[in-house]
This record gives C-alpha cells, sequence and structure tokens, in this order.
C-alpha cells in the first residue's frame, strides 16, 4: 500500500501546508510506514489533484490519496482516482467548507492523521452533473447563489465557515427571488416557481446545510429537495428548519412544510428554466458555474473513498445492521 498526501495551499483562510507535512510525516512515521511508501505533494493550480491522484492510481498498486483542503480539493482527487479500482481517497478538512465529511462523522474525526492511516476503505455512489463528477450535492438557485457569494466573505478575517454561508444567504434573501424550472426525474415532468433545488448524494451542503438528513451515499439513489417560492418572511423560518434537516419527519418532508417543498428519490434527473430569464447559478461540490440546464444521473458504488477509523466503524456497523 502506498499513500500520497495532496495539500492545497490555497484551501481556508491561510497555508496550512507546513503544519500538515509535519503533521503527515509523523502520523505516517508512528504508523511504521517506510519512506519509500509515501509522497506528500502540494497542489499549484485548479485541477492538479486531479491530476496528481490520476498519475498516482495508474500504476496499479493500491493507493490512498489523503486530500487535505476544501470539498473542491476533495472532489478532484475523487475525480482523478474514480476510474481506478486500486485508488481510494481520504478528505482531510483544511478547507472552509467540508460539507462531504459530515454525512461520515465530525472535523476532529477526521483530523486525526492517525485515525485517517488506520482506517479502511468504503465504496460510495457519485454523479455525474453538467458540471462534472460530484460525490456530494448539486445545487441551483439561492443555495447556489449564496455558495457564490460566500466566497467573498470567506476574504475577510472576521468570517470564515458557516458564518460565510450565513452571511451570503442574509444578502441573497434581500435580492430577487424565485424562477421557474422544470424537473424531469426518472421519466415525470414537474414544474415549479422555486427558491432553490439541491441534488443530494450526502446530506449536508453550503457549510451546514443539512437538505437530505436521510442521503445514503451509497444506495444507488440521489434525493431532490426544493424549496418553491414563498414570501421572505416564510424564507427565514424555512430556512432556519431546512439548515438543521428538520423540513423532514422521519422518510419524508415534514407534513406541515408539504405545501412548500418538493422531494423525489431519482436516479435521473434533467433540470431546465423555464422563465427566459437566462443562466442560474449552480453548483457541484462547492464549485459554481451559471447554467440554463442540469443534467444529474447516479453512478452507483463509482467512487472509492478512505474513512477514519471512527466513521469507517461505525458506518460499516450501520451497513451490516441494515442489511440484516
Amino acid at each position: 500500500m502506498r499513500y500520497l498526501f495532496l495539500l492545497n495551499p490555497a484551501a481556508g483562510r491561510q497555508d496550512r501546508t507546513a503544519l500538515l507535512d509535519r503533521a503527515a510525516r509523523a502520523a505516517l512515521d508512528r504508523a511504521g510506514v517506510p519512506a519509500s511508501g509515501w509522497e506528500i505533494r502540494r497542489t499549484e493550480y485548479k485541477g492538479h489533484a486531479r491530476e496528481l491522484a490520476a498519475q498516482a492510481a495508474q500504476s496499479g498498486e493500491p493507493v490512498r490519496i489523503f486530500a487535505a483542503g476544501g470539498d473542491g480539493t476533495f472532489n478532484e482527487a475523487l475525480t482523478g482516482a474514480s476510474p481506478y479500482p486500486n485508488a481510494a481517497v481520504g478528505c482531510i478538512p483544511a478547507g472552509s467548507g467540508n460539507d462531504f465529511l459530515r454525512t461520515f462523522g465530525v472535523k476532529e474525526e477526521f483530523l486525526d492523521l492517525d485515525a485517517q492511516l488506520a482506517g479502511g476503505e468504503v465504496p460510495i455512489d457519485l454523479m455525474d452533473t453538467s458540471l462534472g463528477l460530484s460525490a456530494a450535492v448539486c445545487a441551483a438557485g439561492l443555495d447556489a447563489q449564496v455558495a457564490l457569494g460566500a466566497a467573498d466573505y470567506r476574504r475577510n478575517p472576521l468570517f470564515h465557515g458557516e458564518s460565510a454561508y450565513l452571511l451570503s444567504a442574509i444578502k441573497q434573501i434581500c435580492g430577487p427571488l424565485g424562477r421557474r424550472m422544470r424537473f424531469e426525474a426518472d421519466g415525470q415532468t414537474l414544474e415549479a416557481d422555486v427558491l432553490l433545488c439541491a441534488v443530494c448524494n450526502t446530506k449536508d451542503y453550503g457549510g451546514g446545510f443539512r437538505a437530505a438528513p436521510n442521503a445514503c451515499p451509497d444506495d444507488g439513489w440521489l434525493e431532490l429537495v426544493a424549496v418553491r417560492k414563498v414570501s421572505r418572511l416564510k424564507i427565514l423560518s424555512l430556512l432556519s428548519r431546512y439548515k438543521k434537516g428538520l423540513h423532514f419527519a422521519g422518510q419524508d418532508v415534514a407534513p406541515d412544510l408539504a405545501p412548500y417543498l418538493i422531494f423525489r428519490r431519482v436516479q435521473r434527473l434533467t433540470i431546465t428554466l423555464a422563465d427566459g430569464r437566462g443562466p442560474v447559478i449552480a453548483t457541484a461540490d462547492g464549485e459554481c458555474a451559471p447554467v440554463d440546464k442540469l443534467e444529474i444521473s447516479v453512478r452507483p458504488g463509482a467512487g472509492r473513498i478512505v474513512l477514519p477509523r471512527g466513521p469507517y466503524e461505525r458506518f460499516t456497523a450501520a451497513r451490516a445492521a441494515a442489511a440484516r
């Protein structure tokens, strides 16, 4: 087994690669990994993590690739490694969002590099989207505009992480709201005025908004959650529950919120704009772009990830219990 650590100096509020480099070397030494069995690289430009991950996997030798950065860095490494069954990718949270890991555990568990090296590999589903491969959430509308705007606040040393997303959300709510969208999901069509929509492989996005509290990243399904256009007064209470995952009761939308939400479990989805107002901002794993149309489909078991020891044990135990 070989180990590759990819450190993104542009992730987060400051460059932490020197600290991460020392921590990785110490953890590898404690784990008894010989110097010939690991490599540490700093990424130098957008897309570099994808290239380095693909190069490491192409040898055919088993390799675990740890991406230290945000969700974008992790996505790049997973995209590069996904064609190779000998490669698995782990997430070391050094960015501002790091929403992917929330489905499996907490940030402190993923920052424990000893636990990372002692962890295990699990297969997960991935999404093919118009914005590229996605492991977590692809969204369009207000939520994607919030993600785009959060980048401006993250440059301010007073704001970071969830606070940047919350400030961006407040700003976006004060602007124009709602788009007419057409959803074609597994052969069924629905058209509605919506504030935002999220297609979820995992539970969280946008700095900790729990859009799909029941999403399972290895069940072969995606969860579409869309919020219909409502008044600004209603938005405040609705988004408060949406952030905490309280818009669901059990496996379905809470009954009192049913008039305001659209929920479907899907495997293939096309979202088109039906109001003639031009493109909408969309996001996949934190990367934002304007689109006129979104096509999303699930690729069951197409990704392989490394989970730290604690999250790995919980995840595999839960899957074993569900199979009984």
